[in-house]
């Protein structure tokens, strides 16, 4: 379920010209000495004889720009003004338009793109003056706008059936759980690779806005033109968005509704990546708060939670939930509640779900897109008799 809400523009206010002022009709150095408003003005400034009209001449022809190529080699490129505090990853795009995200993702996670001679994380915002170092790149074969395989045109269909919201410029697609939003380690099928089918007449390909974890269900936001993921981009920068989450935890929180407020610092080994809670100051960390509420119950030991992120870290609610010893059912990573055995005919899957994102739409108005229970949740939901329509006490937790 989706919809997006025109808003009216602002009326004109009678303090937009005081009252009984005239209208500007250019100033008085262009007006000629003398001449008063309404009357004739004098011979001298009579009406001047045509001029014969001038030669046609022909514009010259447009050139165009074609994109810089992409280097063969290592090479080293300064941040200029105009890009200055755009993220690593879009400021790899736009100096080289057409290079695929998991690409772009794959050469900062190796380390093979640095700042000043440090490594640099995707989220990493550069600055006027940094010296980048690049290696070579591989732009991606363009595909051919025509008819799709057998495999794309089932990859385009799967993709079509998980469309909450689309116009020209937006999609928001209802993820499922365990479909990686980005390619990685031992992944195979994931939400970007799958964009390529889609590709317009220019070659563009939809872009991701923001992520979800594998077994994240829900709503995934999606820019379909490179206006519309700067504009997007922007809003999440200025959490201008509005994410409400669902989660069946251990536990019942106490109080029913409350905040927290914690540093979070990733820590990273071979095998895996984990956030842990940190102090102020240390390494890495950054500051992490969401809001959460009680919606319903289950003798007492489980309970439904909405959840709403004010940051957005990695992993955010999944390390908090289980901070306040209430963990998510099912996180692999965070459930650390030792003897808890799992409520009969529950799947021991992590039960979190994207509900709902309202955002601004890039051309005025609101996307507002809501996702259901994926198929896990909602035999949960059943089993353990609660209401999925239930008012959720979310919606008035403040913005910050």
């Amino acid at each position: 379920m989706s919809r997006r809400i025109k808003r009216p523009l602002a009326k004109r206010t009678s303090g937009d010209r005081p009252k009984g002022a005239r209208p500007f009709r250019g100033s008085q150095t262009e007006r000629p000495q003398g001449h008063r408003p309404g009357g004739k003005p004098p011979a001298r400034f009579s009406a001047p004889a045509p001029r014969p009209a001038k030669p046609f001449v022909p514009e010259p022809e447009k050139v165009v720009v074609e994109p810089p190529p992409l280097p063969t080699k290592v090479q080293t490129v300064v941040v200029t003004a105009d890009e200055n505090n755009m993220r690593v990853d879009r400021f790899l795009e736009a100096r080289f338009p057409g290079l695929s995200f998991s690409h772009i993702q794959r050469i900062v996670r190796k380390g093979e793109l640095r700042v000043n001679g440090k490594r640099a994380d995707s989220k990493d915002r550069v600055e006027e003056g940094q010296s980048i170092r690049i290696p070579p790149l591989k732009l991606d074969t363009p595909k051919v706008v025509g008819e799709l395989s057998e495999a794309a045109a089932k990859t385009l269909q799967t993709l079509k059936d998980m469309i909450l919201f689309e116009d020209a410029d937006v999609m928001v697609l209802n993820k499922p759980a365990g479909l990686a939003v980005q390619g990685g380690s031992g992944i195979t099928r994931n939400v970007d690779d799958m964009l390529e089918v889609m590709r317009d007449a220019k070659g563009q390909k939809p872009r991701l806005v923001h992520r979800l974890d594998k077994e994240t269900a829900g709503c995934l936001l999606i820019a379909k033109t490179r206006f519309a993921a700067t504009a997007l981009t922007g809003s999440f920068r200025h959490r201008s968005a509005r994410k409400i989450y669902w989660a069946l935890v251990a536990g019942v929180p106490k109080p029913k509704q409350g905040r927290i407020s914690t540093y979070l610092a990733k820590e990273e080994n071979e095998e895996d990546t984990i956030m842990r809670i940190a102090a102020h100051g240390d390494e890495g960390a950054s500051h992490a708060v969401t809001y959460y509420a009680v919606v319903e119950t289950s003798a007492q030991k489980l309970a439904w939670v909405s959840l709403k992120p004010v940051t957005g870290r990695t992993h955010q609610l999944r390390a908090h939930m289980a901070h306040i010893d209430h963990a998510i059912i099912g996180d692999p990573k965070y459930f650390n509640k030792e003897n808890w055995q799992l409520p009969g005919g529950l799947q021991k899957r992590l039960h979190l779900l994207a509900r709902r994102i309202v955002i601004p739409h890039p051309r005025g108005g609101v996307i507002d897109a809501t996702a259901p229970l994926p198929p896990h949740m909602l035999q949960s939901w059943n089993l353990l008799g609660l209401e999925a329509d239930r008012f959720d006490p979310i919606e008035n937790a403040p913005e910050e």
